[in-house]
């Protein structure tokens, strides 16, 4: 039901998963995804402010607005995997690859990386 609702509301998918983008340029889409974000922010520093609704704001961009984080998460894992293989790739090591990741010990990063590889593959398979 989510993904209904978020595709019923302008048809935002990641076109990095390979999804559809409704016909739209991925440059068009991410101004429109930017603009919407722009939007709730304001929205909600105006409640914050005021403690009134906006009505600019309506049920449909909130959901929108939700299931970009899956597609924005997903889209940040794979480029993560991809910059730590180039990483390795071109002779870095786990502790110089967790020091750049603010981790502490090349074990942590290698163990890190191992998550991010096995979450992708099982969204790839459809498990997750």
């Amino acid at each position: 039901m989510a993904r209904e609702v978020r595709d019923t509301a302008g048809g935002r998918r990641s076109a990095g998963a390979g999804e559809s983008t409704g016909g739209r340029a991925p440059a068009r889409r991410l101004a429109e995804d930017a603009a919407l974000l722009e939007r709730l922010l304001t929205a909600t520093a105006r409640q914050q402010e005021d403690g009134g609704r906006d009505p600019d704001v309506t049920a449909d961009d909130v959901a929108a607005a939700l299931g970009m984080f899956a597609d924005m998460r997903l889209s940040l894992d794979r480029l993560e995997t991809q910059v730590v293989i180039e990483a390795r790739r071109r002779g870095m090591d786990w502790r110089q690859i967790a020091g750049h990741q603010g981790l502490n010990s090349s074990q942590a990063a290698s163990q890190r990386y191992q998550r991010l590889v096995t979450r992708l593959e099982e969204i790839r398979q459809g498990v997750r």
